[in-house]
């Protein structure tokens, strides 16, 4: 194994070793900052933290305003207090070691304000700002305000291009570090385009060679390359350290430190890791965000698995499409067409007790029971905005408070489904993201009978090659 070099990333020696940010309340101030202790870089999440009492008991995050634009204040007010607090715990527990970075998601509701509301109280306890699901153009000119560094996450050499030509040739001085996350095997939301196979996976060699020597065009010959997404054994990326043609790298994990003693995680999630298999991590296209997520397989997602099986197209008036089938739906039995190969299908289902028609934005219906179907429509009513635009919802942060489509039922509340994880829901009806290599747990000997690691046993272990 090759040896680890340090770099100056955010004004600061350290270990090219970063812990990946990990949104509502997973990676807090406590991991943040025990990863720095260790000499790395450590994340918190500003996408809604925890904040806490004077007893420091946990404050939940109950909405109590009926319109959505209200309950939009109160989940702007609960990040900021979150993540005031977060940067503070992190500066405690890191004693001044590392580097502490904060982790927003540009498509989340409320970002810019929440980093300005966060930073003007903290800005000097943070030393940088990592963002991506979206084009964060704005990032950068926001570090510039408090004199700290931004490092997008990006999945492509074009869309950093993008960025840099738009936003961040202006602010050269603070790009701290370009974060390339792996599409196929990322946690979480992940960056694939249109143009990409979900289940074609490409060389991330090949592809974070291209992101050097674009970033190399620009004169950012110094600026390091955070790999992210796949990285379990050190030694599996050896090749990687001290590349010519990839320049500075550094190594970000995301799944490894939810296996910590200070992960806050629920004991049974961490028991879940230890057991996965390589098949239990579904890479979908579920999320209101309209964005790939990766996610461990459960009750709750093979729910929405099979809702989305029960869909058929359908038309108001008969055309010449083939919508000829007459379907008649509801307390009314108003006549939908669809198409005469599908009409023993919707039968069928409705038979089976699925006798709720849900129409989505596509033309298409899913069929739902009475009581899943009250559930959905219920989340979309009570919507707190924590996307910029929610295609579950149709919230948007726009002047009309509208993506103006119609909601999807295909989808679902990721709010409510990730705060259910990390505050003691029941596992099999939440939200649990997890890399693709997050099975690595159940086959890695360090965590043998069951071992859970501090975070600086961790990094130890890491800095081995294992």
């Amino acid at each position: 194994m090759k040896k680890l070099n340090s770099y100056k990333m955010s004004g600061k020696e350290v270990l090219p070793l970063v812990e990946g940010g990990k949104g509502v309340a997973i990676s807090n101030g406590t991991t943040a900052g025990a990863w720095a202790k260790a000499g790395g870089i450590g994340t918190f999440s500003c996408v809604n933290p925890d904040s806490y009492a004077e007893d420091g008991t946990y404050i939940p995050q109950v909405y109590h305003s009926k319109t959505r634009s209200e309950r939009f204040e109160e989940l702007k007010a609960y990040a900021i207090r979150g993540g005031i607090e977060q940067a503070k715990i992190a500066r405690d527990v890191s004693g001044g070691e590392g580097r502490i970075h904060m982790n927003v998601l540009w498509e989340a509701g409320g970002t810019v304000p929440i980093l300005h509301g966060v930073l003007e109280e903290v800005g000097e306890l943070v030393h940088g700002i990592t963002c991506g699901a979206g084009m964060p153009y704005k990032i950068a000119e926001i570090a510039a305000q408090y004199g700290i560094h931004y490092y997008p996450i990006v999945s492509s050499a074009r869309a950093f291009n993008a960025l840099w030509r738009r936003s961040y040739k202006n602010y050269a001085d603070l790009l701290g570090g370009v974060v390339y996350e792996d599409p196929w095997l990322a946690g979480g939301h992940n960056g694939l385009s249109n143009a990409e196979d979900p289940n074609q996976p490409q060389d991330p060699y090949g592809r974070c060679v291209e992101l050097r020597k674009v970033m190399n065009g620009y004169g950012l010959n110094h600026v390091p390359i955070v790999m992210a997404g796949g990285v379990w054994f050190l030694r599996d990326w050896q090749d990687w350290i001290d590349n010519d043609e990839l320049g500075p790298i550094a190594f970000q994990f995301g799944s490894r430190p939810l296996l910590t003693q200070e992960s806050p995680i629920l004991q049974a999630w961490k028991d879940r890791l230890l057991n996965l298999r390589e098949d239990d991590i579904l890479l979908q296209q579920f999320s209101p965000t309209g964005f790939y997520s990766s996610a461990i397989k459960n009750t709750f997602m093979q729910g929405l698995i099979d809702r989305t099986n029960r869909q058929i197209e359908y038309r108001t008036k008969p055309g010449d499409e083939g919508f000829s089938a007459e379907l008649p739906l509801g307390p009314r039995a108003r006549v939908h067409y669809v198409k005469p190969e599908d009409l023993p299908r919707a039968q069928g289902w409705i038979d089976e007790g699925f006798t709720e028609a849900m129409k989505t934005p596509d033309d298409t219906m899913v069929f739902e029971t009475p009581e899943k179907a009250q559930k959905v429509m219920k989340s979309q009513a009570d919507c707190m905005c924590c996307l910029s635009q929610c295609r579950f919802s149709n919230w948007a942060d726009n002047e009309e408070g509208t993506t103006g489509k119609r909601a999807d039922p295909r989808s679902f509340c990721i709010q409510k489904a990730l705060q259910l994880a990390a505050h003691g829901g029941d596992l099999e009806q939440s939200l649990m993201f997890a890399g693709h290599n997050a099975y690595k747990f159940a086959q890695d000997p360090f965590y043998k009978g069951g071992f859970i690691p501090t975070v600086k046993q961790l990094v130890d272990r890491i800095i081995t090659g294992d």
